[in-house]
């Protein structure tokens, strides 16, 4: 694999040069009064790019997958009922740390490719007259399926059920990449992480609560210890951390935040749209459909490409990277070998996208599938060229 090349899978994502330098910096006693200059102004950008006046932010060394962990284990008890539905590889992981943890939770089974379903939200928390589910878990961006949700009618449905269970966001593909928007939906936890949006290494957990989630964190029955959200925002108010934080990360995420915001989320947000609709064009010339099942379930930040019945997908991933030192994601789960993804977020160009669109036309040509060597190029091409 050549370092030289950008990557095109869906995260960790491509790091610019400036992030890294944000990240090397000499050691700092993380006790002393500098820090608090890096920590405060990371979190008022967070807080920015999840468009939240009211959200209180907590970042913790760890991925997204910890930062689901901190959600659950710092607002529900064992025994407490979850919704959930379950539509990819990330949705289900989410629903089996639940399980771990003793929750209860009700599960609606969709096909992969499919979004979320607010009616079947609606339908289940209405009848829930008890008000036993405490939350309602929702993936925004399914990145092993390339299928963005509509959150704002999963917050829709809760409301019209007149429900008051917590709604959680699993924002990992999506927060700094695609537009989210935590006070208007009333989501009361985001989760994402360093790596993908941010443009930074894996190491990050990062976590929007709302002034109700954050309520809840005071009688939850978990208590985790490392992922204590009390026990976090008890030391930031004296500039701190309750253990060594990463504070290279915390420094990059700071610089992130502020590269983000200077682009101007707006742009940040087109930028992602126009380099992914050029993705899209060139995989509908191969004649090629995607696993998401409708045009307005595609991802601006990962296309999960499927490839002919018969045909193993991982061997265009295999062959890009072992031939041209370029990285594509694999397929996972249920559909492994059935697909492969194009990831197009974070630090990327039109230029950088059709490099990737070309490795991709070189591979299935060398594979033996029927691409014409140049179709999804030229199409991506005549689109990156008009204004937008």
């Amino acid at each position: 694999m050549s370092l030289q090349n950008p990557v095109f899978i869906p995260g960790p994502t491509n790091i610019p040069d400036s992030l890294r330098k944000a990240c090397d910096m000499p050691t700092m006693d993380h006790r002393s009064t500098d820090f608090a200059d890096i920590l405060h102004p990371a979190l008022k950008g967070v807080k920015e790019i999840l468009k939240s006046k009211t959200a209180d932010i907590f970042i913790f060394p760890s991925t997204g997958t910890g930062g689901w962990e901190t959600a659950i284990s710092n607002t529900l008890a064992a025994g407490d009922s979850v919704l959930a539905a379950r539509n990819g590889m990330f949705s289900s992981r989410w629903i089996e740390m639940c399980q771990r943890y003793g929750l209860k939770v009700k599960v609606i089974d969709l096909p992969w490719g499919e979004g979320l379903p607010a009616d079947r939200y609606h339908e289940i928390l209405a009848a829930d007259k008890a008000h036993e589910i405490k939350c309602v878990l929702a993936t925004h961006n399914e990145t092993a399926t390339g299928v963005c949700s509509d959150i704002a009618a999963v917050r829709q449905a809760i409301d019209e059920a007149k429900h008051p269970a917590l709604l959680f966001v699993d924002g990992v593909s999506s927060i700094g990449s695609i537009d989210f928007r935590f006070d208007e939906w009333k989501v009361d936890i985001a989760v994402t992480g360093s790596q993908k949006g941010f443009m930074l290494p894996a190491g990050l957990a990062i976590l929007g609560l709302s002034q109700k989630a954050l309520a809840r964190t005071s009688t939850a029955g978990l208590n985790p210890a490392f992922f204590n959200i009390r026990d976090m925002a008890d030391n930031y108010a004296s500039n701190a951390y309750p253990y060594t934080p990463p504070i290279g990360l915390l420094q990059g995420l700071k610089t992130s935040c502020q590269m983000l915001l200077d682009e101007g989320l707006h742009q940040v947000f087109a930028r992602h749209h126009r380099i992914a609709e050029g993705v899209r064009r060139a995989v509908k010339a191969w004649s090629m459909p995607l696993c998401a099942m409708s045009p307005n379930l595609y991802s601006d930040t990962v296309s999960a490409i499927r490839t002919p019945e018969g045909f193993n997908s991982t061997d265009i991933v295999t062959h890009a990277a072992n031939k041209y030192g370029v990285a594509f994601g694999v397929g996972l789960g249920q559909v492994a070998g059935k697909v492969f993804r194009i990831g197009h977020l974070g630090s990327l160009t039109d230029v950088m996208a059709l490099s990737g669109i070309a490795t991709a036309e070189m591979c299935m040509v060398d594979l033996g599938l029927d691409i014409k060597l140049g179709s999804g190029i030229a199409v991506a091409q005549d689109y990156y060229r008009t204004d937008h």
